[in-house]
């Protein structure tokens, strides 16, 4: 089932823009800026329903004065998002960074070293802009062979290790299996899944966040 819920990721994601910053009106409030690719950028749903719009209200009901970019481009991969993320931290000059990219890079077979290089290199430039940093790792199905699958999976967890950045190691953590939380392409998460994911990023964003 992991197989075909991942498989066609790379061919359904169709590059674009997902969702321009969000506000909550409050000019003085802090940034978190989403940095993903078509699994942040909540793909075939309405914007106010992805998991980085639902952010947007957690951040709001438990009293955190934080505003939510969301710059993340569906079929992005971690090459594409070097070259842009400076861009995005001097427009939005976020106080907190989550990276969520990497997925497109395994499912088509991307060199992970490269990969590696990219995140460590977009976890600096977060650095470097005085924001810190969590990492959202990824999986891929078994048919990318075992060494390939595992190497990925650890990719993300070396980077975070490395560069000593909060974590989440799995995205679809408790629900990848599940049929009925993605949409007919069996790839983007459907609206119900949303919340899940939040929850999962929660963990690792909330010890970042300051009131």
């Amino acid at each position: 089932m992991l197989v075909r819920l991942f498989f066609v990721i790379a061919l359904a994601a169709m590059p674009g823009l997902a969702a321009s910053a969000q506000t909550d009106g409050v000019s003085s409030a802090a940034t978190i800026l989403v940095f993903g690719d078509s699994l942040s950028a909540g793909y075939g749903l309405p914007q106010e329903s992805g998991w980085a719009s639902l952010l947007e209200r957690r951040l709001r009901d438990d009293g955190f004065r934080y505003r939510v970019a969301n710059v993340s481009i569906s079929g992005e991969t971690t090459d594409g998002g070097r070259r842009r993320i400076d861009g995005a931290l001097k427009a939005h000059r976020p106080r907190i960074v989550v990276i969520e990219l990497g997925a497109n890079d395994g499912l088509r077979g991307a060199n992970l070293d490269v990969m590696r290089r990219n995140l460590e290199a977009m976890v600096d430039a977060s650095r470097r802009a005085k924001a810190e940093v969590l990492l959202v790792g990824m999986r891929l199905p078994p048919n990318y062979g075992t060494a390939y699958t595992e190497k990925f999976r650890q990719t993300y967890a070396e980077v975070a290790r490395a560069k000593r950045t909060a974590f989440v190691p799995f995205l679809f953590d408790g629900f990848a299996e599940e049929e009925r939380y993605f949409q007919s392409d069996r790839v983007h998460p459907t609206r119900e899944a949303q919340s899940l994911m939040l929850e999962t990023v929660w963990k690792g964003l909330k010890p970042l966040l300051r009131r």
